[in-house]
């Protein structure tokens, strides 16, 4: 959660807490020059989509959300139609009166952090992979290419509180084979000496919005980046604020080198991509101070409300209590139609405290933004409360120690995996994923035809109003009992248009009817 506190003249990193050289959790707090912010750590980034948290409004994200910072892509601001290829992206002429075009440009409040990359998290795989000049990305008008040069370009055009330089990444499951990781380790040391020797040296800039830069740590084995890791430790140090780490498993060797003592001292930003809470206290255990959290929008997405808490509640012996606890619960079950409790018990969230299981389970149903709305606040919620709980755990005198151990009740406590939820998801967006051959559509279509089985039971039920009409007519019924038998068949769908005899006049058709006569002509 962001406070506020004294300006700092450049971006500082205070390790309140810590126990060197081993890999372990540590407290820390980080400032940026030229803001009136505080970030706490280990703390957490939202991510956002195309400069905006899903589903949160800015105004709400300045109410409710505690998070420290945003994570933004430029691949999400730089598409390029092929109707117009020389087109200018709109970011770069967006006007800002404090010099940062893309914190205004996204609307964000003026506490949060800005994080910039080249690509989302998750990233999708690009089919042609980068060179050794640019990296391919996808935008909403499909895979395009930026180079090194045109990143750059846009870091110092759009001012971002923190930018990540570009990485040879491959973004793909695989492992590399250690001829394309050894590759990707030359190319992203190249890439990052460039980044440096093209922008002046930071010194005591007068700038008041200066740019911090996490050099990124691949994730490759370390034997395979030990050069390059040494070039940040010795060469680059004085021009580096942090390290944007892709694999946190790199952790133990970083702390156990003293070749790179000098990176010690650097705040980590996971782009790790944790899949559960239990995956983030490993890294937090690791060493790792900042997060960026995919499964927090996809949980909101799957109509889940997380539960979970740091520290964890006594495992209880009761017979009625679940052995294990869920992280969380599937709002969209039907067995909270008729709930009055919170999402959370003693959840004290926006969510929580205005509404119940009941309301935002209908809205989910419905398909209403609304219910995703109010998720996505309390699990912002959740996850704040859960880092928070972390730095008290740490903040103890024994803090290592005691935080292992709660570490180890939460794993005894939680489930190990995310639930997956039932319900139906937001629409997908094109640029949130490629699809692959054979894929089936992923967004279901707002109406379309009958199964077999409901098809032959409509025509069935429309053929027997049909004969009710034929019936009453043969009997002789009244004009007016035939007219009712007609509209019925027509309200059902049994016909397409109205039934009239073709040289009826207009006389006819309006006392049966199928028409009115204007009696004034």
């Amino acid at each position: 959660m962001t406070t506020d506190g004294d300006v700092p003249a450049a971006m500082t990193f205070e390790l309140l807490k810590s126990a060197p050289p081993a890999a372990a959790a540590r407290l820390g707090r980080l400032a940026l020059g030229g803001r009136k912010s505080v970030i706490d750590t280990p703390n957490y980034f939202a991510i956002t989509s195309r400069g905006v948290v899903p589903h949160v409004s800015p105004d709400n994200v300045a109410r409710h959300l505690q998070t420290g910072g945003a994570y933004m892509a430029l691949e999400d601001f730089i598409e390029r139609p092929q109707q117009n290829l020389s087109r200018r992206p709109p970011i770069y002429d967006h006007p800002s009166a404090h010099g940062r075009p893309l914190h205004s440009f996204a609307a964000l409040p003026p506490s949060l952090i800005t994080v910039l990359s080249a690509r989302r998290l998750p990233a999708v795989p690009a089919p042609l992979g980068n060179s050794n000049r640019s990296v391919s990305i996808f935008t909403s008008t499909g895979f395009q290419v930026l180079t090194t040069k045109d990143y750059l370009a846009a870091v110092q055009a759009l001012r971002p509180d923190i930018a990540i330089p570009l990485a040879d990444l491959t973004h793909k499951e695989l492992t590399p084979t250690s001829k394309r990781a050894l590759r990707m380790t030359e190319r992203t040391d190249d890439w990052v000496r460039e980044w440096f020797a093209d922008q002046p040296d930071a010194g005591p800039s007068p700038d008041p919005n200066p740019i911090a830069t996490f050099a990124p740590v691949l994730p490759v084995s370390y034997s395979l980046q030990w050069e390059y890791l040494e070039r940040l430790s010795e060469d680059l140090i004085s021009r580096l604020s942090g390290l944007a780490i892709y694999d946190a498993d790199i952790l133990p060797d970083l702390t156990s080198s003293t070749s790179y003592a000098n990176l010690a001292a650097l705040p980590r930003l996971s782009v790790a991509a944790p899949p559960s809470p239990h995956h983030v206290l490993r890294q937090i255990s690791l060493g790792m101070d900042l997060f960026t959290l995919p499964f927090l929008n996809a949980v909101s997405d799957a109509g889940i409300a997380l539960t979970f808490t740091f520290p964890s509640p006594s495992p209880t012996a009761s017979a009625d209590a679940p052995a294990v606890l869920p992280l969380g619960i599937d709002m969209s079950s039907t067995e909270h139609q008729t709930s009055l409790a919170p999402l959370a018990p003693g959840c004290t969230c926006y969510t929580c405290t205005h509404h119940h299981r009941a309301y935002v389970q209908h809205l989910l149903s419905a398909r209403e933004m609304l219910g995703w709305t109010l998720l996505q606040l309390h699990n912002h919620a959740v996850v704040a409360a859960f880092f928070a709980g972390v730095r008290q755990t740490l903040a103890q005198e024994d803090g290592v120690a005691a935080f292992e151990h709660a570490r180890a009740r939460f794993h005894a406590v939680y489930d190990p995996e995310l639930p997956a939820g039932t319900g139906e998801r937001p629409r997908a967006r094109g640029y949130h994923f490629k699809s692959q051959g054979g894929e089936g559509k992923r967004n279901k279509p707002g109406w379309s035809k009958l199964d077999e089985a409901g098809a032959e039971a409509e025509a069935k039920a429309a053929g027997a109003r049909a004969e009710d009409v034929a019936a009453a007519a043969a009997a002789g019924a009244p004009d007016a009992d035939v007219a009712d038998a007609l509209q019925r068949l027509l309200v059902s769908g049994g016909i397409d248009t109205p039934v009239s005899p073709p040289d009826a006049d207009a006389d006819e058709l309006c006392h049966k009817g199928f028409a009115e006569v204007d009696k004034q002509q």
